[in-house]
Order: C-alpha cells, then structure tokens, then sequence
C-alpha cells in the first residue's frame, strides 16, 4: 500500500485526522500560509493540493478561516 492510496476513500478531514495534521492544517489556513497548506496535503495524497488550497483561500467564509 502506497501512502497515498491508505487515504483513498477518506475525505479531507478524515486525512487530516488520521494523519494527526488537523491541528497544523487549520493554524496554516488561519494564518494564510498557502505553502504550509500545499505541503501538509500533499502529505496525506491530496491529487491536487494547489486547488484545493487555492479555493479554500478564496473563500474562507465557506471554510471557516
């Protein structure tokens, strides 16, 4: 089993849960840290991390940043 694929099937909370990166993850997104955001997706095998981080920043009232 790849990395990636032990995250298949979960939704982007559950990863972040999982892999004990909640935490970090909302102090990235509240603190806008579009780097720090890309590299923790990509760590639980976010496909396109960019994206998602993009609209996550452009619409954080739907995100709760």
């Amino acid at each position: 089993m790849t990395d990636a694929s032990r995250y298949d099937g979960m939704t982007l909370n559950e990863r972040l849960a999982v892999a004990d990166l909640i935490n970090a993850y909302e102090a990235a997104a509240k603190a806008r840290d579009r780097a720090k955001m890309v590299s923790i997706l990509r760590k639980v095998g976010v496909r396109d991390p960019k994206w998602t981080v993009d609209t996550q920043l452009q619409n954080p009232e739907r995100y709760d940043q």
